[in-house]
C-alpha cells in the first residue's frame, strides 16, 4: 500500500489567453470548460465557473490518495459545457503515515486539497523552492500577506527552524520562518473561507515562536476555535515545542454543516501567532465495481468497438454522477461492490460480435442470452451486431450500401434482358408477318425476282411511257425501277400482285397490281411504302 500525492495542472487563465484571447474576447463562462475530477472513481472535485481567471490552488486540483494495486486512475467527466482542458499531471509518491488525522484516516479515505497558505509570504511558492524533501511532496504553497487590513503583521527571521522536514510530513524549514501575528487594534486572528456545506474538512495549523520578544513558556498563549468552537485552549508554542524557534503542528477534523470555514485564534495573554494553515476536505472513497464485471465490460468495449461517445473508461458505475452509458449499476450489500444489473445499447449504430459469455464469465445476474436483465432486448435497432440469440449469425455479410448496389444491378440485368427479348419477339413477328404475306397464293405470282441493288420509287409522269388500261392495265402513279434483274425468269409484259401499305403498317397492307415490261419497268397505282419479297 502506497500513499500518493496527485496533482492535476487544469489549464487555467494563461491555458485560456493563449488559446482563446487570441481568437477574440476575455475567458467566460461561453468558453470555459467546466468538468468533474475523480481519482480511482471518486469525485473529489467540481470546477466552478470563473476557475480559469485563477492562477492560485483554484487553478490546479491535488489529493493524497492511497494506492493498492500499485495503478492509479484519473477521470476528468464532462458536464455538457465544453471539454476537459489539462495541462500537466503531477504524481508523486508521500510518506505512508503522510497527514495521519485520526481513526477515519486510511485506505478508502481521500484528501482534497483546498487551501494551503503560507502567512506573512509575499510570494506563492512550491516545497521545492523552499528546498523541502521530496518525501513530503513538491507541494504548492500560496501566500497570504494579511487577514485583514490592519489587524495583523507580517514578521519574518533567517535563524533555523527545529522539527522542522521531519517524519512523516515533511515540512519545509523556510514554511515557518513567516508569520502573522495580532495587533494591539485586533486582537483576533481571523481567517475565513467559503466550503461545500455537511462536508467533513481536516484543518493543519502550523507555528513556530519566531517573534525576538518571546523568549519563554507563558509569554504567548491563544486559543484555536473553528467555527466557534474550541479547538485548541491555551496554546503555548515554547511550551509544547520545548524551545523558541521550533516547529509545532496542530491537527483537527470537523464537520461543517454551512459555508463557511471560520479560523480564529483568540489570545489570552500576548498576541496570537500563525505560521501556515493546510485545509482539505476529507472525501470517503467509492466502493468500485467488481473486477470481474469491469472485465466483462472491457471485453465488451472491445468486441463491438465503441465510439469514444459512450465514454467507457474508468469504473463503469462510479463516480455515480457519471455511469457508463447504458449501463445499469446496483450496489451488492453482500459483497459491497457495484455490479451490473443491465445494459441498454438500443439504438447506437453499433457493430460486432456479442461475445455470449464475457471473458469466460457472465456478468453478475445476467448473460446476455434470454434471461434476467440483459437480453437480445439490450442489443436492438444495432443492425450491425450479431452473435447472440435473436441477433443475426456472425459471418461475412454485405453492408446496406452493397445491398443497395446489388439489388440495383440485378433490376437493370433484368430490365436489360427483358428489353432484348421484347425486341427479338417483335423482330420475329415482322419476319413471319412478311412470310405470310409473300407465301399467299397470288394469281399473278410466278416467280420471285432477286435484287442486287435497292430499289428506288420514282413518279411517272412521261407521256411517251404513258399506256392505256387496256394495254397495261389500270394506270400507275409511280414506277418501280430497279437496278437489274434477271430478264430470263420475267417475261415481258409481266404482271404482279405485290403488297404495299399508304400507312406504313402491315396490318393496313392491300394489294396492287403492278404492271413491268422491259421498257418502263414496274408501274402500280399508289406511291406508298413498298412492302414485297421478289
Amino acid at each position: 500500500m502506497h500513499r500518493l500525492l496527485v496533482r492535476l495542472l487544469l489549464a487555467a487563465f494563461l491555458f485560456f489567453q493563449r488559446f482563446h484571447c487570441g481568437r477574440g474576447g476575455e475567458p467566460s463562462f461561453d468558453n470555459e470548460p467546466l468538468f468533474d475530477v475523480s481519482v480511482e472513481g471518486t469525485l473529489i472535485y467540481s470546477l466552478p465557473s470563473g476557475w480559469s481567471n485563477q492562477d492560485d490552488e483554484r487553478a490546479f486540483v491535488e489529493a493524497v490518495v492511497f494506492l493498492m494495486d500499485g495503478t492509479a486512475s484519473l477521470c476528468f467527466h464532462s458536464t455538457g459545457h465544453g471539454d476537459p482542458a489539462i495541462l500537466s499531471i503531477e504524481i508523486l509518491q508521500v510518506d505512508d503515515q503522510a497527514y495521519d488525522f485520526g481513526p477515519e484516516w486510511g485506505q478508502g479515505t481521500i484528501l482534497r486539497t483546498d487551501r494551503r497558505l503560507s502567512c506573512g509570504a509575499q510570494n506563492p511558492r512550491f516545497d521545492v523552492d523552499y528546498s523541502g524533501d521530496h518525501w513530503g511532496g513538491d507541494r504548492f504553497w500560496n501566500f497570504i500577506s494579511t487577514f485583514d487590513q490592519g489587524s495583523d503583521r507580517a514578521i519574518s527571521t533567517q535563524k533555523s527552524i527545529k522539527k522542522a522536514s521531519k517524519a512523516p510530513n515533511f515540512y519545509p524549514e523556510a514554511l515557518y520562518q513567516t508569520a502573522l501575528v495580532s495587533t494591539q487594534n485586533q486582537p483576533e486572528l481571523l481567517y475565513t473561507m467559503d466550503v461545500d456545506p455537511n462536508r467533513n474538512y481536516s484543518i493543519w495549523l502550523h507555528f513556530a515562536e519566531i517573534e525576538s520578544s518571546v523568549t519563554g513558556v507563558g509569554q504567548r498563549m491563544f486559543d484555536v476555535l473553528i467555527n466557534g468552537d474550541i479547538a485548541f485552549q491555551d496554546v503555548d508554542i515554547v511550551n509544547m515545542t520545548g524551545d523558541i524557534y521550533s516547529a509545532l503542528v496542530l491537527n483537527k477534523t470537523v464537520a461543517v454543516n454551512g459555508r463557511t470555514l471560520a479560523i480564529t485564534l483568540h489570545p489570552t495573554k500576548g498576541y496570537a501567532i500563525i505560521n501556515a494553515i493546510e485545509i482539505f476536505e476529507v472525501v470517503m472513497s467509492e466502493s468500485k465495481t467488481s473486477i470481474d464485471e469491469v472485465r466483462a465490460l472491457q471485453k465488451l468495449k472491445s468486441a463491438l468497438g465503441l465510439p469514444l461517445r459512450f465514454g467507457w473508461n474508468g469504473d463503469p458505475c462510479v463516480p455515480q454522477l457519471h455511469p457508463w452509458s447504458g449501463a445499469d449499476c446496483q450496489f451488492d450489500t453482500t459483497s459491497s461492490e457495484w455490479v451490473i444489473d443491465g445494459l441498454n445499447l438500443n439504438s447506437n449504430s453499433l457493430s460486432g460480435r456479442v461475445p455470449a459469455a464475457l471473458g469466460g464469465r457472465l456478468l453478475h445476474r445476467a448473460s446476455f442470452k434470454y434471461t434476467l436483465t440483459v437480453d437480445v432486448s439490450s442489443f436492438t435497432d444495432n443492425a450491425g451486431l450479431c452473435g447472440i440469440p435473436g441477433l443475426p449469425t456472425c459471418g461475412p455479410h454485405l453492408s446496406p450500401g452493397a445491398k443497395i448496389g446489388v439489388g440495383i444491378g440485378s433490376c437493370m440485368a433484368l430490365l436489360l434482358i427483358i428489353t432484348c427479348i421484347t425486341c427479338w419477339w417483335k423482330r420475329r413477328q415482322n419476319i413471319l408477318r412478311a412470310q405470310r404475306i409473300a407465301a399467299r397464293d397470288a394469281p399473278y405470282a410466278k416467280a420471285r425476282t432477286h435484287f442486287s441493288r435497292d430499289v428506288q420509287m420514282t413518279r411517272h409522269f412521261g407521256q411517251e411511257n404513258a399506256r392505256t388500261a387496256a394495254e397495261n392495265g389500270p394506270s400507275c402513279d409511280a414506277i418501280l425501277t430497279m437496278g437489274s434483274f434477271d430478264q430470263s425468269l420475267v417475261p415481258s409484259p409481266y404482271e404482279l400482285m405485290v403488297a404495299a401499305s399508304d400507312q406504313q403498317s402491315m396490318s393496313d397492307s392491300h394489294w396492287f397490281c403492278v404492271n413491268f415490261d422491259n421498257q418502263s419497268g414496274f408501274s402500280f397505282s399508289s406511291p406508298p411504302v413498298f412492302f414485297a419479297y421478289f
